[in-house]
């Protein structure tokens, strides 16, 4: 594994696209090390530039690592946006949702990190996973889904609870998968299948509740 900090690893930039070189920095960091694993003069290094620099752009660590969770929501909704818009039938396209979000949180662990850190939710941001704040932000896509999926409703269950629980049982999941804890072997579900188990549990129960 190459180590960290290593001319090699070292990304160049363009005059005007610093900003980008530092988020990629940040994120990088973030996945490899954690959120506490770096510092700007990290990120700086890693860039090639002084740590002065970076003050061009962000006000300190936070605001870095806060933009790294802006553009990991941004496309995280852009993603299941996707999902939901492709091909099938709602079912299929609403557990497609499910599947897109789990490879997210394996595939972009920067992002993932960033986004629900403490910082991220002092800081607002967690209000792109409000629908109404974010503008179709991941929560509000979800909420459309389910309604497009199941038109007759829950009774009455409000479709946004049931879509708390759906992104409860999705984070959980992706969290175990992510520290290696979920648990593996014959007869045992992988996570996609997991997800649509439980889903479907969660769904099945508000429509009986509607009865």
């Amino acid at each position: 594994m190459r180590h960290w900090g290593d001319p090699s690893d070292r990304r160049g930039y363009h005059h005007g696209n610093l900003k980008e070189a530092l988020v990629d920095a940040a994120r990088r960091f973030i996945a490899e090390r954690g959120l506490l694993g770096f510092t700007l003069a990290d990120a700086a290094k890693l860039v090639g530039v002084s740590p002065a620099a970076l003050y061009r752009h962000f006000r300190g660590r936070e605001a870095l690592v806060a933009e790294v969770a802006f553009r990991g929501f941004t496309s995280l909704a852009e993603r299941l946006a996707r999902a939901l818009s492709g091909s099938g039938t709602p079912l299929e396209r609403f557990t497609r949702m499910g599947e897109a979000y789990l490879d997210f949180a394996e595939k972009e662990p920067g992002y993932y990190a960033a986004m629900f850190s403490a910082g991220a939710a002092e800081s607002g941001l967690s209000a792109l996973l409000n629908g109404d704040a974010g503008q179709g932000g991941a929560f509000g896509l979800l909420v459309d889904a389910l309604r497009k999926t199941f038109p007759d409703g829950f009774g009455p269950v409000d479709p946004r609870f049931l879509a708390l629980e759906v992104w409860a049982l999705s984070h959980g999941i992706a969290m175990l998968d992510a520290a290696g804890q979920l648990p593996k072997g014959s007869g045992l579900p992988g996570k996609h299948e997991l997800l649509r188990a439980g889903v479907l549990a969660l769904v099945q129960g508000a429509m009986t509740t509607r009865k």
